[in-house]
């Protein structure tokens, strides 16, 4: 029979260090670009975007789905490497418990180990 009261304990746990977590990865920032730096985005590894930025010239060519264009491959670039970071930041996580991927996962993870 389950412990109703270990299982609670261990999702509190679990919900505490996924926060713990979050909050690490939304210090952590990475950047994208794009026409040889004349785009930067920077977002955290939670996928916010931090920033952006465009080089003038870019403006006074008049050509706007360029420009945007060029937002979407440096903030693509950027989600990528937010990604890699994520992982190796997933991968610090004691116990293995990183590669928790449904409600079963969990309970064989936490509960029945």
């Amino acid at each position: 029979m389950f412990d109703i009261n270990a299982i609670l304990k261990h999702a509190k746990d679990f919900g505490d260090k996924m926060r713990e977590v979050h909050e690490q990865l939304s210090q952590i920032k990475v950047k994208g670009t794009a026409a040889g730096g004349m785009v930067i985005v920077e977002i955290n590894c939670v996928q916010n975007m931090v920033s952006c930025k465009i080089d003038p010239a870019l403006f006074k060519s008049g050509d706007s789905e360029l420009i945007e264009e060029l937002i979407i491959a440096a903030t693509n670039e950027a989600v990528a490497e937010s990604r890699i970071k994520q992982n190796e930041v997933l991968q610090t996580v004691p116990d293995g418990k990183n590669d928790i991927t449904s409600l079963s996962d969990f309970v064989e993870k936490f509960i029945l180990k």
